[in-house]
């Protein structure tokens, strides 16, 4: 009996003790998901895309679609390349002078800058415009000030936009010209208010596509880069002593936890079975006084 009782015991043993292995460990790996989950939680909203009416910046190279042909066959591609860049700063104020020091020094232009939250909670955003040929070199270099929580590098081709833009101006200049050569013909009063409505039409039109044709212009090119800057102290690594604790901790809180429940749920099933037990019994003797 004694044999039996303790080889039933260390079975238990061994049940309880893969139990509370496995909440020992799952809390270790659950510690290192949720720290990792929460850090980038909070870089994933892009500031510039609720943005309205913020420059556009262009670029262009040469590229030719055929080996043999001739250099001065080759066609400029247009495109638009954009760097997104979410950074967390400890020391907000010295990193801000850091990267306007650096933007000047790689002759880029800051286009726009929205400064925004209370001290220990600030925020800088920054929309830069880099010389293409810079652009990877200042991409790399801004990446040192802070700690980089986010980034990326966009570029869309834009030459076919491109075409359409200066085929559109044409035909405007050319629609354009056709009415002013009416204009120099005679006709009614009615019909020369309507001719000038439409040619003022037409030159409001035309501004509007040399305006955006003007983003394209050699001395305009500008390769962007979004710089959004968030103040708060660097997180820094939790030992791996720590982690231990805090899993061992939690492990012995819910194992216990586990125990009660279990206890209580036994307990509850063995009255549950005495109260059956004693129905029977009674049944059974009012059975036999019945009979």
């Amino acid at each position: 009996m004694k044999t039996n009782f303790k080889a039933r015991f260390w079975k238990l043993s061994k049940w309880f003790g893969a139990l509370f292995l496995l909440l020992f460990v799952f809390r270790l790996i659950y510690g290192y998901v949720a720290t990792d989950t929460g850090t980038g939680s909070d870089y994933t909203s892009d500031f510039f895309s609720s943005l309205e009416n913020v420059r556009k910046n262009y670029a262009s190279e040469k590229f030719s679609n055929n080996l043999q042909m001739q250099p001065s066959m080759e066609s400029n591609q247009k495109f638009e390349k954009t760097a997104s860049i979410k950074t967390k700063s400890s020391e907000f104020e010295k990193d801000e002078k850091t990267i306007k020091a650096k933007t000047k020094a790689y002759n880029a232009v800051i286009q726009y800058e929205q400064n925004q939250g209370q001290k220990g909670y600030r925020q800088i955003h920054l929309l830069i415009g880099v010389a293409p040929a810079l652009f990877d070199s200042f991409y790399v270099d801004i990446q040192k000030t802070g700690v980089v929580r986010a980034s990326q590098i966009t570029k869309v081709d834009k030459t076919n936009e491109y075409k359409q833009l200066n085929a559109k101006k044409a035909s405007l200049e050319k629609t354009l010209k056709s009415l002013l050569e009416l204009k120099s013909r005679a006709g009614a009063i009615t019909d020369f208010v309507s001719l000038h409505d439409k040619i003022l039409e037409i030159e409001e039109k035309l501004q509007e596509s040399g305006v955006e044709l003007g983003n394209f212009d050699a001395e305009n090119e500008f390769c962007t880069v979004k710089l959004s800057v968030y103040e708060g102290a660097t997180q820094k690594n939790i030992p791996f002593i720590h982690r231990l604790k805090v899993a061992f901790e939690w492990s012995i809180k819910y194992f216990a936890i586990i125990i009660l429940i279990l206890l209580g749920v036994s307990s509850a099933i063995f009255v549950l079975l005495l109260i059956v037990d004693k129905l029977n019994i009674l049944r059974a003797i009012s059975t036999k006084i019945n009979e």
